[in-house]
């Protein structure tokens, strides 16, 4: 009997897991700001440098966290709430309109280690829906609330709230205006703008102990009605962790995301068919997703530090601190 306890001992405590537990592993974060056809020429010079200092700050806000020896899952709300106050990003303030001019919310986070997970849909007035997808992973039975019902939750829990107009960009104003006027004169009842970008934010990042985690948020699609909700706050659409595999966050055409479960099939790939990170994340977003016509990117990470931040438009939005402490901030798909 003691000869079979100590063959499990050394079966299950390796020097890599031995590290990890040990709390001195090595740390990475990888964030994005959407993916879309976002070309040079469409950004001036002073937003394409708010945009990069946004992405910037983010990703040093969520690595302080992990460099402080915090979980992965509060380096991902950092960096996250960093892109929700910055309008230039579809999510939080600067968000997409509805089609009656309104901003209606999602959120989701997932936690690699025990497959934990919070998400809130269609919410108004939330000032940070990723705090309020935690609030309901940590202090409520569900995994996600919407509407009239998350917002009631979310003052309980005394989240911030603001008034509508503090969301509302003139830049989304005239988004709106220019996408009904098109849907006017063409008679369609919904138009997707393919030369939109998918300006949804997320993180994933890897803390110290090996665990890892990931985190969405968006205003989801311009001029959506019928209470459309897209892929960023389901688990296994647009957000995705488990340490066995990867932790995933996806910015695209939600609707396709949400038919072959593209986050969690990413990391599926890596578990049940032994692909590394980086072939099953280009597999699924050069390969799949343009196969079914889906435009979009995701970032992800694995229990490693290794990242993978694939898209087929023209950019995305998107960096990393990697596990050597190195900044890149990239927007061009040839960066």
């Amino acid at each position: 009997m003691r000869f079979l306890l100590a063959l499990a001992i050394l079966f299950y405590i390796t020097p890599e897991s031995a590290q990890a537990d040990s709390g001195d592993g090595p740390v990475a974060i990888a964030i994005h700001g959407g993916a879309g056809t976002i070309r040079r020429e469409n950004l001036t010079d002073e937003r394409e440098q708010a945009i990069r200092a946004a992405l910037e700050h983010s990703l040093r806000q969520g690595h302080a966290r992990l460099e402080a020896g915090e979980p992965a899952l509060e380096a991902v709300i950092a960096a996250i709430m960093v892109l929700e106050d910055a309008p230039e990003f579809n999510a939080g303030r600067g968000a997409v309109l509805t089609a009656q001019g309104r901003v209606e919310l999602d959120a989701s986070l997932m936690t690699g280690r025990d497959l934990e997970a919070g998400a809130v849909a269609s919410v108004r007035g939330l000032r940070h829906p990723i705090l309020a997808a935690h609030a309901v992973m940590r202090h409520s039975p569900h995994v996600m609330l919407v509407g009239e019902g998350a917002e009631t939750f979310a003052r309980a829990q005394q989240l911030e709230f603001m008034d509508e107009d503090w969301f509302i960009t003139d830049f989304r104003a005239e988004q709106l205006k220019q996408i009904q006027a098109r849907e006017a004169a063409e008679t369609a009842v919904l138009q997707h703008d393919r030369d939109a970008w998918y300006s949804t934010v997320g993180a994933v990042a890897l803390d110290r102990h090996g665990d890892i985690a990931a985190g969405t948020s968006t205003g989801g699609m311009s001029n959506k009605r019928w209470g459309r909700v897209g892929d960023s706050p389901i688990i296994g659409a647009g957000t995705w962790a488990d340490n066995r595999s990867c932790a995933v966050s996806a910015t695209g055409h939600g609707e396709y995301f949400i038919r072959h479960a593209v986050a969690h099939e990413i990391c599926a790939r890596m578990r049940l068919a032994g692909q590394s990170l980086e072939k099953s994340a280009n597999d699924v977003v050069k390969g799949l997703l343009v196969e079914i016509g889906a435009d979009g990117g995701v970032i992800a990470i694995d229990a490693e530090g290794n990242t993978a931040m694939p898209f087929n438009t023209e950019g995305m939005y998107r960096g990393t601190i990697d596990r050597d402490g190195n900044v890149s901030v990239m927007i061009y798909g040839d960066e």
